[in-house]
């Protein structure tokens, strides 16, 4: 691997984003980190969906506006919008749609000439959402991505970021390796993702001929996810589907991706980042626990909790983007931490337990009852026991050269995890969550 300064890599290059208003935050820390650190950037396409340009802009102002933007707002002053403007452009799609779902020709011919670098962070990440919403966005959306890239005429790269989840309930030592097309996990057939959306079409036209109530119609599909799902040895909808988008993404990269597997939820998460505070994923079972809402949850003690702050995933995507550029194989980057800096279930037990002491007063009496304890349960089973350990020897090189190249301050992607989950994310889950 022949170290490429990221900041240089950066310079002058035009991206595009997808996921950069999603539910985990990936695509905006991904958007803000680049603003920040190479304001020389030449330009970030966000793909949002929206009913126009003009809505589709006052989403990606609102997002500039929250508190992850503090920093560049605080450094740039009352140049901060102009900036924005100058190096940002919405662009109205959706990844489950072809062509990525962009109706404005002109600026579909201006991105075709314009693109270096596409990050496709976008993903529904419910692990019961409906069968045919999951299945169009982590699955077709993948090819719909891979399909426009090949029409960008200076593509360089395509970094596809899925999660650790991929692997199902394995367990041992799981290896940094792709999906081929067809595999399953569990039972002898073959996969075939054509047959999974003929499937799909099937199960909504009879449900539409039968004239099917909403509820009814989003109930029946979300069980057909599920079922789905665990034929082929997958425990939810969300890996399943994610999965698939890895086996289109391995048959249509060309040289062009790779693809990154950050934990996700439940014993293994994306979590708060380490500099600046978001409000999503662990914050859940902690809440609960803080506001005295929940006072067990069923887990493994001994389970090794795979967490990684998001701003520290996203150091690892620019790594991994500057590295691998037309790379002839793929690489797959597991960033976690249960290989080399594991923590114990019990182990974090031990330290929120400083949140019920120095919080109490916060935590009583706080709004809403928390009644999400059997949902927990039923969701988050697979990964509370979860018995994998996944290899990182590929991330792990990416990290050593972060350590080599004294940008360590910039692109760090290794923590303490007393440290932090003490200093930085219960700090941020009392300010950002139990204070509202």
């Amino acid at each position: 691997m022949e170290f490429v300064n990221p900041l240089q890599f950066l310079k002058d290059k035009t991206i595009l984003v997808t996921g950069a208003t999603g539910f985990l935050g990936k695509g905006a820390v991904f958007v803000e980190k680049i603003l920040r650190i190479q304001p020389n950037v030449k330009k970030l396409y966000l793909l949002v969906r929206a009913a126009d340009a003009k809505s589709a802009m006052k989403r990606i102002l609102d997002e500039v506006e929250k508190d992850l933007f503090n920093v560049l707002r605080d450094k740039l002053g009352a140049n901060f919008k102009s900036f924005v403007l100058e190096k940002v452009v919405a662009v109205v799609g959706d990844v489950s749609e072809v062509n990525l779902g962009v109706k404005d020709s002109k600026l579909m011919e201006e991105m075709y000439k314009e693109i270096d670098l596409v990050v496709n962070s976008a993903a529904t990440t419910d692990f019961d959402e409906r069968y045919d919403f999951t299945f169009n966005i982590n699955t077709m959306g993948t090819l719909n991505i891979m399909s426009f890239a090949k029409n960008c005429i200076k593509i360089n790269m395509v970094l596809h970021v899925s999660t650790a989840y991929v692997c199902g309930e394995g367990s041992g030592l799981i290896p940094e390796k792709p999906f081929y097309n067809g595999e399953t996990l569990k039972c002898s057939c073959r996969l075939e993702i054509t047959e999974e959306k003929k499937l799909i079409d099937e199960k909504l036209n009879q449900l539409q001929a039968q004239g099917a109530a909403k509820n009814e119609l989003t109930s029946t599909m979300k069980e057909l996810g599920i079922q789905r799902a665990r034929f082929y040895g997958w425990p939810n909808t969300y890996a399943f589907t994610k999965a698939m988008g890895e086996m289109i993404l391995g048959k249509y990269r060309g040289n062009l991706a790779s693809c990154h597997r950050p934990p996700h939820h439940n014993n293994q998460y994306i979590c708060r980042t380490l500099s600046r505070l978001d409000r999503r994923t662990i914050d859940g079972p902690i809440a609960g626990y803080g506001k005295g809402k929940l006072t067990f949850l069923l887990a493994n003690p001994k389970a090794i909790c795979d967490m990684m702050p998001v701003d520290m995933v996203v150091n690892s995507m620019i790594m991994a983007m500057t590295a691998n550029t037309r790379q002839s194989s793929q690489m797959i980057y597991q960033v976690g931490s249960s290989m080399r800096n594991p923590i114990k279930l019990t182990n974090v037990l031990k330290l929120i337990s400083v949140f019920d002491k120095k919080y109490k007063d916060v935590c009583i009496g706080h709004g809403k009852k928390i009644k999400f304890a059997m949902r927990l349960v039923d969701l988050y089973k697979p990964y509370m026991f979860f018995k994998g350990i996944f290899d990182d020897t590929n991330s792990q090189k990416l990290r050593m050269e972060v350590g080599k190249s004294g940008l360590v301050d910039a692109f760090n992607f290794d923590l303490d995890w007393e440290d932090y989950i003490i200093n930085t994310h219960i700090v941020g889950l009392v300010k950002y969550v139990l204070k509202g």
